[in-house]
């Protein structure tokens, strides 16, 4: 009785060590909750509508106000559809494509021009207010990462 209990608390050690080493992942691997938060939020149909105001872009006609509507596809932005697609690219769960650069991040001495965007309205269900600058490296890349939500540089 007593050989059997040892061979049972044995066995039962064994298994206690190797399913973690089974279940770990390799290095790289994406674990399935990675995979849900790299995963692009399926959107609400209807509800995405954004007012985008650009004021001091050095070209009248990138300046003014557009209102953008996805799923379907509307409003009076002048790349409607094309703004909707990289608007649906960039949004992932957990990140916010309209959040502002962290503060404390160290970013280059650049500047991009005088140019503000301002943007409201909801996307993914969520409210959005968010004003865009290029008067650092971080800002211009925040911009150009809504591109043609917003308007190219020099364009």
């Amino acid at each position: 009785m007593a050989l059997r209990r040892i061979a049972v608390l044995a066995l039962s050690a064994a298994t206690c060590a190797l399913v973690p080493a089974l279940a770990a992942p390799t290095a790289g691997a994406v674990t399935p909750s990675e995979q849900v938060r790299q995963a692009p939020i399926p959107l609400a149909k209807g509800g995405d509508q954004l007012k985008v105001t650009v004021t001091e872009s050095g070209s009248a006609g990138l300046d003014g106000t557009h209102v953008l509507k996805c799923h379907p596809t509307g409003g009076d932005h002048p790349k409607a559809e094309q703004a909707c697609r990289t608007l649906d690219k960039v949004t992932r769960w957990g990140k916010d494509p309209f959040a502002p650069v962290d503060p404390g991040t160290a970013c280059t001495m650049q500047y991009g021009g005088p140019a503000v965007a301002h943007v409201t309205g909801r996307w993914a269900g969520r409210p959005v207010d968010a004003t865009f600058k290029r008067d650092n490296g971080c800002e211009i890349g925040r911009w150009d990462k809504l591109v043609p939500l917003l308007p190219a540089a020099g364009a």
